[in-house]
């Protein structure tokens, strides 16, 4: 952990911002500090919770302010990781263009950003929502920037840490809907906890040189040959195969739905397993996107086939 003099010397120090050619450039910068994509990837989990858990009707006031806080909180989380990180972030080649190493945002803004977007997110959850939302999106923001974030640089574990504010949105939109965290909330949880880690394994390897560069600390380290994370990308995947199927034997999706998660599941762990039988880029990339194929399945399915 860094002490208070160092945080301060990161802050105000480098890197200097460079002029923006325009007021669109500026906002563009600015934008791309909440990690816009990723916030998407959360407001889909985030509405789907919500869809599940919900009585007919839907109430769109109340499924708009869930999005719009959970999204506030989701960017201004970006935003505070890409501050903690932006030193790092500047040794590696996929994150040097980010808007505070090439300098088109100052540190301090970043910072400031980041606590408004999550203290308004928050406030909008409490006012439109309910508490029980507002507190586990609060509780995201605390693992992901308070935990996650400076675990990176120190331990491979970081890993299992930060998997557990990933999965924290559905459950986000489950008690903004209910009021409540039963246990088809923690099926939700626990599909996406799961799905993450053949997901990051596999970006881990694509760009092992890169986060060496950073100097993070990832499970492809020191797996030279790869048997490792491949491994546990199979451990990962095989586990997430019956995890899928809770849904339905909890009462929370249908046949049609179960046929479907094993089906979108045993994709994913043949994709697993062909990278850990031969470990390489190509095969890391295959997995990727069965992962990205996997996730929005599931959702698709939950919401196609809910139970009766």
């Amino acid at each position: 952990m860094k002490t208070t003099a160092s945080l301060d010397h990161v802050l105000l120090s480098e890197p200097r911002v460079a002029p923006a050619a325009s007021t669109g450039d500026r906002a563009k910068a600015y934008v791309s500090l909440t990690k816009p994509r990723l916030v998407m990837m959360v407001l889909l989990t985030v509405g789907v919770g919500y869809a599940v858990g919900a009585h007919r009707p839907i109430s769109m006031v109340a499924l708009l302010a869930t999005l719009v806080g959970t999204g506030l909180v989701a960017g201004g989380s970006g935003a505070l990781n890409q501050w903690m990180e932006h030193a790092r972030d500047a040794r590696m080649r996929r994150t040097a263009g980010r808007a505070i190493p090439s300098g088109r945002v100052a540190p301090i803004e970043a910072v400031v950003v980041g606590f408004l977007l999550v203290g308004v997110g928050v406030a909008v959850l409490l006012a439109w929502s309910n508490a029980l939302a507002a507190a586990v999106a609060g509780l995201t923001f605390v693992l992901y920037f308070g935990l996650y974030t400076p675990l990176k640089p120190i331990t491979t574990l970081n890993t299992i840490v930060g998997a557990i504010p990933g999965a924290l949105p559905p459950v986000i939109g489950w008690a903004a809907a209910t009021g409540r965290l039963g246990l088809e909330a923690w099926a939700l949880f626990l599909i996406v906890f799961l799905w993450q880690f053949p997901h990051f394994l596999a970006i881990a390897w694509i760009h092992r040189e890169d986060y060496r560069r950073g100097g993070f600390q990832m499970v492809t380290a020191d797996d030279v040959l790869g048997r490792q994370t491949g491994r546990y990308a199979v451990t990962y995947a095989l586990a997430l195969l019956p995890a899928g199927l809770l849904p339905t034997t909890i009462g929370l999706a249908g046949p049609f739905y179960f046929v479907g998660a094993l089906l979108v599941g045993l994709y994913y762990l043949i994709a697993a397993v062909a990278f850990w039988r031969d470990v390489d880029d190509a095969r890391a990339r295959r997995l990727l996107r069965a992962s990205f194929l996997y996730l929005p399945a599931i959702l698709a399915l939950l919401l196609l086939n809910p139970a009766s």
